[in-house]
């Protein structure tokens, strides 16, 4: 069989070999890493232009919770340097989004979802755990080991054919272990995110719930999206499946308030 046959095979090695272990260790342990500081000024800088371009939620209501949910996260959470910062952007779609350094944007919508200040802690705690694991470099860097590695393999494969081989090898490799990268970093985050929440006294058992609502809202509105390997996070199902099953880990550091 000629050499080229086996060359795609060695894609998933090469991309792989760059992964990065898992900031969730057993019994609950959880390992702090930090941004570099340049990403954490990229960090800032992103989110000060967010600021400029998105409506802020004029809503007291929804700030005095956020703030009083993110003090008691915060406090539990031992990132050296941090500059945590929480804002409501005045925005309908169920959604939240955290960048390096600390900086957590919430849209308004949702607190459709949430409900409770147990329901903001488990979206707060999930974008959190996104920060102290530096999910933001892990990702960086396994996108360049993907381009790379296609790289390497389309010149190798050589010939008139390379570009084109080595962009169906990019994309053939974003699909595999790119997206599926984002999924295991959410479901990651979906741990960590209960355990904070626990050590800060929330039940994270209202994780669940939390998630099953939103599930609800996604089904009710039709947006189902695509087949779970062509996604950046998981299948609702899984999502809770995952946690639920994470459960008596993380009741074990509930204390309660």
């Amino acid at each position: 069989m000629p050499l080229r046959r086996y060359l795609p095979l060695a894609l998933p090695l090469i991309i792989l070999s760059c992964a990065a272990p898992s900031a969730l260790g057993p019994n609950g342990n959880v390992q702090i890493r930090q941004s570099s500081p340049a990403l954490v000024a990229e960090g800032a800088r992103a989110f000060q232009s967010i600021k400029t371009q998105k409506a802020i939620s004029s809503n007291q209501n929804y700030q005095n919770q956020i703030n009083r949910v993110a003090s008691r996260l915060t406090r539990v959470v031992n990132l050296p340097n941090a500059q945590w910062e929480f804002v409501v952007f005045d925005d309908p779609t169920p959604n939240a989004f955290a960048l390096p350094g600390g900086k957590v944007g919430i849209h308004s919508g949702m607190f459709n979802i949430t409900r409770t200040e147990a329901g903001l802690a488990t979206v707060l705690a999930h974008e959190i755990a996104h920060v102290t694991s530096n999910h933001a470099d892990a990702r960086i860097k396994n996108q360049s080991s993907i381009g790379t590695a296609a790289a390497v393999l389309g010149g190798l494969l050589g010939g008139d054919n390379a570009q084109t081989a080595t962009e169906l090898l990019s994309g053939a490799g974003n699909i595999a272990f790119g997206l599926r990268f984002s999924r295991a970093q959410e479901l990651e985050a979906d741990r960590i995110g209960a355990l904070f929440m626990a050590r800060a006294g929330y039940n994270p058992n209202e994780a669940i719930q939390m998630w099953e609502r939103f599930a609800a809202f996604n089904q009710a509105s039709g947006n189902q999206g695509p087949a779970e390997f062509l996604r950046t996070h998981p299948l609702n199902e899984t999502r809770i499946s995952e946690l639920r099953a994470y459960l008596p880990v993380a009741q074990q550091a509930f204390r309660g308030q």
